[in-house]
């Protein structure tokens, strides 16, 4: 079974936010969907221009002949640093042109595991998905190294930024934060990382889907 279907991304807007792999979910998310309807990749923030898929920076109808001619581009409008932040329309325009808007709502740097500070994600209003990544190869790791926001992410867990980072902890920090209706945790590749992963997932009150998007394995926990 593919990841979307794991996910139950359905047509309109679906937001990716947390750790570290979200722009590799966006991408295998673009290349399943893509066989469905018309897929728009962008985002609410910062992303790096993706070369797999044809930019659009311009009005709906520059969009409209790129879905025709592509079936998936990515939207965006150029930033600092060679990379793209929201669209010039919006996420509403998006939708009713593209079959499915998949939107990267929050950056990690790079990091398996993060906390969002007071002004991030900025999830889309009418976003009908939200996942919730999470790197498994974060667990064990010092919050110190593994986390995007270290200090914020110990606070919330009620441990030091010295601590392991933990299934706990990071139970702990998306019940504190409450954000997304799916959680998805990648890079389990391993039985050690599987029996992480099935922890924190006895800890979420949301369905959560484990798995390795390198290897395309996936299993669904709820």
């Amino acid at each position: 079974m593919q990841i979307s279907s794991f996910l139950k991304i359905g047509r309109g807007v679906s937001a990716l936010i947390g750790g570290g792999g979200k722009t590799t979910l966006l991408y295998t998310l673009a290349e399943e969907l893509r066989g469905r309807g018309s897929v728009v990749l962008c985002t609410s923030t910062h992303i790096r221009v993706p070369e797999r898929y044809p930019l659009v920076s311009g009005g709906a109808e520059e969009l409209r002949a790129a879905l025709a001619a592509h079936g998936a581009v990515c939207a965006g409008t150029g930033a600092e640093n060679g990379k793209l932040t929201a669209p010039p329309l919006s996420f509403g325009e998006l939708a009713a042109l593209a079959d499915y808007v998949l939107v990267e709502a929050d950056g990690a740097r790079g990091l398996p595991l993060k906390a969002h500070a007071a002004h991030e994600p900025v999830i889309p209003a009418n976003a009908q998905r939200v996942v919730l990544v999470v790197g498994a190869d974060g667990f064990g790791k010092p919050i110190s190294e593994a986390c995007h926001r270290p200090a914020l992410y110990a606070e919330r867990a009620g441990v030091s930024p010295d601590a392991p980072a933990t299934p706990e902890t990071e139970a702990r920090v998306a019940a504190a934060e409450g954000f997304g209706d799916r959680v998805f945790v990648n890079k389990v590749e391993s039985a050690e990382a599987y029996a992480a992963a099935e922890e924190l997932a006895k800890r979420l009150a949301c369905p959560v889907t484990v798995g390795s998007l390198y290897q395309g394995v996936y299993t669904a926990w709820q």
